[in-house]
């Protein structure tokens, strides 16, 4: 149990910096290249690597290189799920258009 809590705890702390978390939001969509998150995040490019740094780290993303561009994608079904419900509870309004795929 000691090993579960420790392992939910550092996923957690993964979600808990705005910016890794608005990366995960746009990667619930699907794969995004560095450029085009640093564009959806208004953000340079050194930060963005350094947040997915963290987040590869942590194992919740995955890469993919085609030629010169690296694209990224979430690889853990756990923060999906988890994207998906705090969608749900702080971003999703009944007049808005859900901007955030449901799990299947």
């Amino acid at each position: 149990m000691s090993y579960s809590a420790a392992t939910a705890a550092a996923f957690l702390k993964a979600l808990a910096h705005e910016g890794r978390l608005m990366i995960l939001c746009h990667l619930v969509n699907g794969e995004r290249s560095v450029g085009e998150l640093e564009d959806l995040l208004g953000l340079r490019q050194a930060a963005v690597s350094q947040m997915l740094a963290r987040l590869r780290d942590e194992g919740m993303v995955h890469t993919r290189r085609a030629g010169k561009t690296v694209f990224y994608s979430l690889k853990d079904r756990n923060a999906e799920r988890v994207l998906v419900l705090l969608h749900e509870m702080f971003c999703a309004t009944e007049d808005s258009e859900r901007e955030i795929s449901p799990v299947a």
